[in-house]
């Protein structure tokens, strides 16, 4: 039996319904915005500034030439050729929010890397910003170093021990400002030539070294261990930097970026400040790659970041390493064409095929540029 009150209850039943839905919707929203806001194990990679190496920069509230070549006759440059960076959003200390995270998932100019591998353990953020300075340095040393190398300037070169690794193997044995004189019986000039003997030797075997240290040279033997991180290689746990003794006074300012890919754009400008011919032009043309004293261009990171970053400068070419193809393979950059190097001199060649209009080398025609085995650089060091 069913007893009517004298008024309908259903409107009260659908009013209490709808509130209840409307305040389980809201705090659903509340949840899922907070849980968005919470911090996520993941950093950011995206498009960061350009900087025209012929240009000038501002350096403690000074306007100076990025490139400045002193006691040298100056030639007018009409070109831009601008190194490209990335910005990376997020650190073990410091991570960003889901929210973030997710855009940067739907962006097409973003990537995402779990923090872990951006900052591998046993590697510390400080030692990590401690590399990238000394790689920053290395790479315009080891530019001048190939600018001149491509003029055809002798000079003289070292390595010198920036840093030795907290727990490497190299710790206690090598020591900071000991100068790297040979291993495995051969002089040593280049870092890169450094990491080759290195990963020759393995990890098996004691790699001899010699080392002057205070004008005295010392005998060592250190056993290279697997470095950390997703590409492990073997290393000897040293951070090191690149001294030369140049005939030309060359200097290059660049404040708050670090890492080896700006190696490519120096090494350009540099021979550009040297020479009287404009062989770039008036056009705006972008770089990036690490680059070795003997002009080898070796691969780096962000290159796909650093197309579009290209792109947004007014750049109308983007010289990358050869070996960084796949890596902007699937780039939706319509506005810059991408052409490849292996070395810098097919990038001086590329700058005069602009100059004179000619076709250049493409990443699907890899053929036009000579084969070369090269080794990018590493933010850990050796």
């Amino acid at each position: 039996m069913v007893v009517f009150s004298g008024s309908d209850p259903t409107r009260v039943v659908r009013e209490g319904s709808r509130r209840a839905g409307w305040a389980l919707l809201v705090l659903s929203l509340v949840g899922a915005f907070g849980l968005t806001a919470l911090p996520a194990p993941y950093v950011i990679t995206q498009p960061g500034p350009t900087y025209d190496t012929l240009g000038s920069v501002t350096v403690d509230d000074q306007e100076i030439a990025l490139i400045e070549v002193r006691d040298q006759p100056e030639y007018p440059e009409f070109a831009e050729i601008r190194l490209t960076t990335v910005t990376r959003l997020g650190s073990p200390d410091n991570l960003p929010s889901w929210l973030d995270v997710i855009g940067a998932w739907i962006s097409p100019q973003r990537t995402v890397t779990p923090v872990d591998v951006a900052f591998p353990p046993g590697v510390s953020y400080e030692d990590t910003r401690e590399a990238a300075a000394i790689e920053m340095e290395n790479s315009q040393q080891e530019a001048i170093a190939a600018a001149l190398t491509y003029l055809d300037i002798p000079y003289q070169s070292y390595l010198e021990v920036a840093a030795t690794l907290e727990g490497g193997p190299s710790e206690g044995v090598i020591l900071e400002d000991d100068v790297i004189v040979s291993a495995a019986g051969e002089e040593i000039g280049d870092v890169t030539r450094l990491r080759e003997i290195i990963a020759e030797n393995g990890v098996q075997d004691p790699l001899d070294m010699v080392v002057d240290r205070g004008g005295v040279l010392r005998d060592l033997q250190i056993i290279p261990r697997m470095s950390e991180g997703p590409e492990p290689f073997p290393a000897i746990g040293v951070l090191v930097s690149g001294k030369y003794e140049f005939p030309i006074d060359v200097s290059i300012q660049l404040q708050n970026v670090g890492g080896p890919s700006a190696g490519l754009a120096f090494a350009l400008g540099v021979v550009e400040r040297l020479t009287e011919e404009v062989v770039a032009d008036s056009f705006v043309i972008a770089a990036t790659g690490s680059i070795t004293a003997s002009g080898t261009v070796g691969p780096i990171g962000g290159v796909a970041q650093k197309a579009y970053g290209a792109a947004a400068s007014g750049a109308e070419w983007f010289l990358i390493p050869a070996d960084n193809c796949d890596a902007v393979a699937s780039t939706q950059v319509s506005d810059v064409t991408i052409v490849p190097v292996r070395t810098l001199d097919d990038a001086m060649a590329v700058l005069e095929a602009i100059h004179l209009g000619e076709e250049l080398p493409t990443c699907q025609n890899l053929s036009a540029l000579p084969s070369d085995e090269s080794q990018g650089t590493d933010s850990r060091g050796l």
